[in-house]
């Protein structure tokens, strides 16, 4: 496993990040894999070196932190890099969403219960909250670093001015600033790589991607689980473009002697300003064939063909969702 500095910290995290949104209770999602199912794939991606562990008390309703924390309860602390997040609603309870103060405290630790740990490595929001004046947000961060409950924080699911304010006004009042950012980014879907990516380049901020397949469309098998029941998969992935890309990925795959999955893996992790991009796996066969997609170049001809389907499109947050304009082809 290859390993690298998230952004302009010291810390050292593999260039995959191990998501665990497949992690936790079917009942939540039909396409998310139960306990036993989840443990030997855990398992597997830290013995082959993964040492960087991306959760959120949101994924199976702090059922995935649970069994994400006993799968690792053996492996020595100082070897992982673990990250949680908060913003979504875990209840109907007014304050138990959203980035105030009181509900990023009882985020963390409810988080650090379920997980079996004393500190979180990389505490993220997972959205920018328009309802919580930000110094309130970026001051309860601040706190927690300063206790000890986080070490490093990051953001997830935004636009780029967001950020920056967020950043700004943490600078302006002496607070911590965030070192990461969290953004969907594969082929189909480019739209961060015009203001958030470069900005996060010139301050040092460590990009790592999500939804590296377009949550599954370009991994060859749009007939799977995830493909049929994911209704992010519909919403972002489903008009003409994104299907002329999984079509040219097919192509370039079969020609290069790789799998699709592979090629569109590879595609994002070497993009231009990523350090490591978060994979979901069900399999340790697919946690293989993951790993070895960071040795896979490509030819000009090769970008080119991934490339040149692209068309522009609305961002993809979770303020524009339902209003989004579907985008047609070249």
């Amino acid at each position: 496993m290859q390993y690298v500095n998230l952004g302009s910290t010291g810390m050292q995290v593999s260039r995959l990040c191990l998501g665990t949104m497949t992690f936790g209770s079917s009942t939540w999602r039909p396409w998310v894999l139960d306990e036993a199912a989840s443990t030997p794939v855990i398992r597997a991606a830290v013995d082959r070196g993964i040492n960087f562990i991306d959760m959120a008390e949101f994924y199976s309703m702090g059922v995935s932190e649970e069994v994400v924390g006993r799968a690792i309860r053996d492996v020595p602390r100082h070897r992982l890099v673990l990250t949680t997040k908060c913003f979504y609603a875990m209840s109907p309870d007014v304050n138990d969403q959203g980035l105030s103060r009181k509900h990023i405290m009882d985020s963390v630790h409810a988080s650090l219960k379920r997980i079996g740990t004393d500190y979180i490595d990389l505490f993220v929001i997972h959205a920018f909250d328009p309802k919580t004046p930000v110094e309130e947000t970026m001051r309860a961060l601040d706190d927690l670093v300063r206790a000890g409950k986080i070490r490093y924080i990051g953001a997830s699911t935004m636009y780029a001015w967001q950020f920056v304010k967020m950043n700004h006004i943490a600078r302006q009042h002496g607070l911590t600033p965030f070192v990461s950012m969290q953004c969907q980014l594969n082929a189909a879907y480019r739209e961060e790589e015009r203001e958030m990516i470069p900005y996060c380049i010139d301050e040092g901020i460590a990009v790592t991607p999500f939804s590296p397949l377009a949550r599954g469309l370009l991994s060859g098998n749009t007939d799977s689980l995830r493909n049929k029941t994911d209704n992010f998969t519909q919403d972002f992935y489903s008009d003409e473009t994104s299907h002329n890309i999984a079509r040219a990925m097919v192509r370039v795959a079969e020609a290069k002697g790789v799998l699709p999955s592979q090629l569109a893996l590879a595609w994002v992790a070497r993009r231009p300003g990523v350090t490591s991009t978060l994979i979901g796996v069900e399999t340790v066969e697919q946690l293989d064939h993951n790993i070895a997609a960071l040795d896979i170049h490509f030819s000009a001809e090769e970008q080119h063909e991934l490339d040149r389907w692209y068309t522009p499109c609305d961002v993809i947050n979770d303020y524009r969702n339902e209003v989004r304009i579907p985008r047609t082809p070249r």
